[in-house]
């Protein structure tokens, strides 16, 4: 007989993995939601759940539960407003506040999103609340977030992993893990080592006892390689993982610098969703106009939820606006493939437990993130945005790859040329939005 926690059976179990195969080719679109209230986080599941689209829940957590320091935490709930805190103190609140919260989300699987080094209490709290679905991974909640050494994050992350599946095992409920390797930095990384590192915390969880994970990507700079780079991680994860583990992709909307006005930011959304449908994932990481700025408000994001939604059924019926852009069957992913294959197996190969083959490979070089500053990153490798917009090595380092080809600059990327890249998606968008009203105003006068 399964035996659970009283406060777990006022969740309604819905399997994550399960609800998203289960869309039969709608996109499934998500918010990146946390607010510290758990009558306004409640609010805002419950808006979610009742928002009349194909939709999961977030509980997005806070810094000072990222890090650990649920003290600070819990301090500044004793602000009335909550002003302190930028999400919700899974930990501080306990299991029976987060199962009250989580059950607003009738309907719809709710998942915990936390950017920790050191999960294990969060997926402990996650888990005697009845959930059973968080996402993130030693490589990517460590590199770009801090200094946790990468050898303990691993270390957490292993312990985590194998407690989230055991613990979800003995409540008769699937565990599902997101890899958080498909985004790293956010921006100016090569597709293809988004790719490479999503494949290999994928494998990781399955490693440690998860059989039900999806496997993320970014949008990036140039919208036609991140088709093939969608393209190619389908293709590189039906080489790599059995049979019976349950996965899907899952699509971020841009993650890196935001466009400055509310025309820029939507065109951007708009073209993600378009993205989405036409790289073949079922499931999108919805930002709002409100990203550059501050942290969106509950109507905000459920109109971004909508809007993502609307977009993406009329691409997949329509073609949408994005006539210029082909669909995952038509591209040719091998570049992309062929450099996320190589640095996969170059990290394989170091060791049969896929965690030291991890931090081997960031000793080694093998794995080596673009402009990250943590300790146990290299830092010898750099990526560019070519002249055409695609994102391609300018230095790579120790990688099992090629030197770097005739699109990439001749020299070491210098803080100006950085700060340009950093800025030319946001801009690109606001001048091409401005574009866009002055022609439709032309047309109507």
């Amino acid at each position: 007989m399964v035996t659970r926690p009283a406060h777990a059976l006022a969740v309604p179990h819905v399997d994550f993995g399960a609800y998203v195969q289960a869309s039969e080719g709608s996109l499934v679109v998500q918010p990146r939601m946390g607010v510290a209230d758990p009558a306004v986080m409640s609010a805002g599941l419950r808006a979610v759940a009742t928002a009349g689209v194909r939709a999961v829940g977030t509980l997005t957590l806070d810094s000072y539960t990222r890090v650990g320091d649920h003290a600070s935490a819990r301090a500044a709930l004793r602000d009335p407003e909550g002003a302190g805190l930028n999400g919700f103190p899974l930990v501080v609140h306990g299991p029976g506040t987060t199962a009250e919260v989580a059950a607003a989300a009738d309907g719809i699987p709710v998942q915990v999103r936390h950017g920790s080094a050191r999960p294990q209490k969060i997926f402990r709290t996650l888990v005697r609340a009845g959930l059973s679905a968080s996402e993130g991974g030693p490589v990517s909640y460590c590199l770009p977030y801090g200094r946790t050494p990468l050898a303990e994050s691993v270390g957490n992350w292993r312990e985590a992993t194998r407690q989230l599946a055991d613990e979800c095992a003995a409540q008769d409920r699937r565990a599902h893990l997101e890899t958080f390797g498909g985004c790293l930095l956010g921006q100016l990384c090569p597709p293809s080592m988004l790719v490479a590192v999503s494949i290999l915390e994928g494998l990781f969880f399955v490693q440690n006892g998860v059989r039900s994970i999806s496997l993320s990507y970014a949008q990036q700079t140039h919208p036609v390689q991140d088709v093939e780079a969608l393209a190619a991680l389908e293709l590189l994860a039906s080489e790599l993982f059995p049979d019976d583990v349950d996965r899907h992709r899952v699509l971020y909307t841009y993650m890196g610098v935001f466009p400055a006005t509310e025309a820029g930011a939507g065109l951007l959304m708009d073209r993600s969703a378009e993205l989405a449908v036409r790289g073949g994932v079922e499931r999108l990481i919805v930002k709002t106009v409100a990203e550059g700025r501050r942290l969106p408000t509950v109507a905000e994001n459920i109109h971004a939820l909508r809007t993502a939604a609307a977009t993406a059924a009329a691409t997949a019926a329509h073609g949408h606006g994005a006539d210029f852009l082909p669909w995952a069957a038509e591209v040719d992913c091998s570049d992309v493939l062929t450099e996320a294959r190589a640095v996969v197996h170059a990290v394989l190969d170091l060791h049969e437990d896929i965690g030291a083959a991890l931090l081997r490979a960031f000793s080694a070089g093998l794995l080596d993130v673009p402009f990250c500053l943590h300790p146990d990153n290299r830092g010898l490798t750099q990526g560019a945005i070519a002249e055409d917009g695609r994102l391609v090595w300018a230095r790579t380092g120790r990688l099992p790859l090629a030197p770097p080809t005739g699109r990439a600059p001749r020299a070491r990327v210098k803080s100006k040329e950085l700060i340009g890249m950093l800025w030319k998606t946001a801009e690109q968008h606001d001048r091409q939005a401005a574009q866009l009203a002055c022609v439709s105003t032309g047309e109507h006068q």
